[in-house]
């Protein structure tokens, strides 16, 4: 819960600028490397939503430019007057460039271009990145960053929590490979679970449960706790960190063609690790006919039937193992719980009986055993 309240903070702050860290996204994008080294070999690749001056993204796709095998890097900004926040101090980068105008930079957004070896060093990298103003406030939705998406091959970013389904829509739309950070709450939007169910759409190589720290800018509302973890985690200052971020992608990486070992429904019984298990068994919902599954570990491997599970089997799922029938929101037969517990009912979601009491889970995915 204290994950979720930190994306609440956050949010109530207005503050939709986080950025992420250059080891996080080395990281993910290592894994489709592995997967295969070709991912981005002659690919257009745009970073929208961006702010090239401090982001590692711009950073680490032009010093990698070559190693990945680019045909062109562009990366658009938002004008400073569409930031929630203003303090704003242009870089050497941008001063010392010939066409950097102070009143422009306040209200048009920026496009960096990196696509040739333009100081003649032998290589392309970050020092030949370019810049010109944009003739708008360089929002995605703008009709010439909506021109760049077309013209691109791959679209990766951290885009504003608050306009994920919006985002989401216009990546689909596009019909480009993507590569965005969101938060595991996106997993139930109605415009983004269908992608997943249909296999559009999944996560990242990354964990899902794994921490990711961002920086903030001066100014912005932190949580302390999580300003303490990101602390702890060697980034101090004006960092936060965020346990319930996570990639979505529709680019292959190996880690979800791996199928989970697991053992039998009747060796869970008996051996699970989880007391409540070996004592009470697998029990069925009270408003689904599907068996509740409440660890993903504990998913067993020759039962045919639906099953309940925790949203973190994203994580662990793998396409030729499972099917994704649905979710508890949507399934759940909530006429079953007015009847047992008054007009007013509870909220929707599964529900489990126990000792005559009925109890409401969290949320939980539906799945089958693939055939």
């Amino acid at each position: 819960m204290a994950n979720n309240n930190s994306l609440g903070a956050a949010r109530m702050a207005k503050n939709d600028e986080f950025y992420t860290q250059y080891a996080d996204i080395q990281k993910e994008i290592n894994a489709y490397l592995e997967y295969n080294p070709d991912t981005f070999k002659d690919k257009v690749v745009l970073l929208p939503c961006d702010d090239p001056e401090w982001s590692n993204f711009t950073r680490f796709f032009a010093q990698n430019f070559e190693r990945l095998g680019l045909k062109k890097l562009i990366s658009t900004s938002f004008a400073v007057e569409s930031k929630r926040y203003k303090n704003y101090e242009p870089t050497l980068f941008e001063t010392e460039s010939p066409i950097f105008d102070a009143d422009k930079t306040r209200t048009h957004g920026k496009i960096f271009v990196l696509e040739r070896d333009v100081n003649g060093s032998g290589r392309i990298d970050i020092d030949d990145l370019q810049f010109e103003y944009l003739e708008g406030d360089g929002d995605f939705r703008s009709p010439e960053v909506c021109r760049l998406r077309d013209e691109s091959d791959v679209i990766v970013t951290n885009p504003p929590f608050s306009l994920f389904r919006e985002f989401m829509a216009w990546l689909i739309e596009s019909g480009k490979s993507f590569l965005i950070i969101g938060n595991q709450n996106s997993i139930a939007y109605k415009e983004v679970f269908p992608l997943i169910q249909s296999n559009m759409l999944w996560l990242g190589a990354t964990g899902y449960m794994t921490d990711m720290v961002f920086a903030v800018p001066k100014g912005a509302v932190v949580d302390p706790k999580d300003r303490a973890k990101a602390a702890k985690l060697g980034y101090v200052g004006d960092y936060t960190r965020l346990g319930n971020s996570c990639w979505f992608t529709n680019l292959d990486h190996g880690r979800r063609h791996h199928p989970m070992m697991l053992m039998s429904f009747q060796d869970n019984q008996r051996y699970s690790k989880h007391k409540e298990l070996r004592e009470h068994g697998y029990r069925h919902y009270v408003n689904y006919d599907a068996i509740e599954v409440p660890y993903v570990d504990s998913i067993p491997s020759d039962y045919s039937g639906e099953m309940g599970v925790p949203i973190t089997f994203l994580d662990k799922y793998c396409p030729e193992q499972f099917v994704i029938v649905g979710h508890s929101l949507q399934l759940a037969d909530m006429n079953i719980i007015k009847k047992r517990m008054g007009k007013a009912g509870g909220g929707p979601r599964f529900y489990v009986e126990d000792d005559g009491n009925l109890i409401r889970l969290y949320e939980r995915l539906v799945i089958r055993k693939k055939q």
